[in-house]
C-alpha cells in the first residue's frame, strides 16, 4: 500500500496529506477548491519549515515530502489507483454519504475507503458502497502531524483483515492506532464533547468567566489547554455538529448542545477560523495576549 488519496485540503486533509507525505507514501490531495489546495499546501511547508528549523527533519525530508503530494480538484482523477481514500471533508452527513457514493463510482472494489469523521456512523457511511466490509474510520487527531493518536472505528460489516491493515498502516505512520465500536462520537467525543458543552453550560450559567473555567481545567487537572479554549480551536460549528450526532444517535438530553454555543454558532462566532468565539482572535495582541496566558 503506497498511493494514498486524501480527499479534503483544510486543516485536518493537508494534515492527514503531510503525514503520510512524511512516510513515503505517494499522496494525492484533492479539493474542490483550487484555493483550498493551494492554502493546504502552504500550511504544509510551513509546518514542514518549523520542522526542519527545529531539527526535527532535514531540507531533503521537507522536499521529499512535498514532492510526494500531487493535487486535484476531481475525485474520479484523484483516486484512480489509490489502495486507500481517506475522506476529511467537512462534518457534514449528506456530504460525506455524497462523497462516498463517488469514490463507490470510481475506486476498484480493492480500495480500502476511510473516513476521518470524528463522529458520523461508519456504518451508515459504508451502507451507500457497495462492498462495505471495506469502509472503515480514521480518525485522526490535530494537529495530524504531532498527535499520535488515531482512532479506529469498525463500522458494522467492517472486516477483520481491512481493521488490521489500517492498524498496521497507522503504526507504519508512527501512530498509536485504538481499536473502537461505531457508536456515536466515538470514544474521543463521547467523552470529550460532554465536557466542553458543560464547560459552556457553565459560562453559560454565570458559574465563572471563560478564563476562569479554562484556568481551573489547566491547573486543577493537568489539561494542557483549557475546554473553551480547545473548542475555539476545534471550531465551535463542529462541536455543536458532533453533539447534534450524538444528541440524535442517543436520544439522551445529555448531549443536548448548550444554547450559548448555539447562538455562538449562529452569529458566526465559531473559534479561532472565525477571529472569535470564546477568545477574540481578530487583533494580534488579543491573540498574543490569549497565547501568553496558556503558555
Amino acid at each position: 500500500m503506497k498511493n494514498i488519496a486524501v480527499i479534503g485540503a483544510g486543516t485536518m486533509g493537508n494534515g492527514i496529506a503531510h503525514t503520510f507525505a512524511q512516510s513515503g507514501f505517494t499522496v494525492k490531495l484533492i479539493d474542490v477548491s483550487e484555493k483550498s489546495l493551494d492554502k493546504g499546501m502552504a500550511t504544509i511547508a510551513a509546518n514542514l519549515d518549523r520542522m526542519v528549523a527545529k531539527g526535527t527533519i532535514s531540507e531533503d525530508d521537507k522536499h521529499n515530502t512535498i514532492g510526494n503530494i500531487i493535487t486535484y480538484t476531481e475525485i474520479s482523477d484523484g483516486v484512480i489507483g489509490a489502495d486507500l481514500v481517506v475522506e476529511a471533508a467537512t462534518e457534514n452527513v449528506e456530504l460525506k454519504l455524497n462523497i462516498f457514493r463517488q469514490l463507490n463510482d470510481a475506486c476498484s472494489h480493492n480500495t480500502i475507503l476511510a473516513t476521518n469523521t470524528s463522529s458520523i456512523s461508519i456504518t451508515q457511511i459504508g451502507a451507500v458502497v457497495s462492498h462495505p466490509e471495506r469502509v472503515i474510520g480514521m480518525h485522526f487527531m490535530n494537529p495530524v502531524p504531532i498527535m499520535k493518536l488515531v482512532e479506529i472505528i469498525r463500522g458494522y460489516n467492517t472486516s477483520d483483515e481491512v481493521t488490521k491493515t489500517i492498524m498496521d498502516l497507522s503504526v507504519t505512520l508512527g501512530k498509536v492506532p485504538v481499536e473502537v465500536n461505531d457508536y456515536p462520537g466515538f470514544v474521543a467525543n463521547r467523552i470529550l464533547m460532554p465536557m466542553i458543552n458543560e464547560s459552556v453550560e457553565t459560562l453559560y450559567n454565570g458559574v465563572a468567566g471563560v478564563y476562569e473555567i479554562d484556568t481551573v481545567m489547566k491547573l486543577g487537572m493537568a489539561h494542557p489547554m483549557g475546554p473553551l479554549q480547545l473548542a475555539d480551536f476545534i471550531g465551535l460549528d463542529v462541536c455543536l455538529a458532533i453533539l447534534h450526532v450524538m444528541y440524535d444517535g442517543f436520544k439522551n438530553p445529555k448531549y443536548a448542545p448548550c444554547p450559548l454555543l448555539v447562538n455562538m454558532v449562529r452569529a458566526g462566532k465559531l473559534g479561532v477560523k472565525s477571529g472569535e468565539g470564546f477568545y477574540d482572535y481578530t487583533e494580534s495582541k488579543k491573540a498574543e495576549k490569549v497565547s501568553k496566558q496558556f503558555s
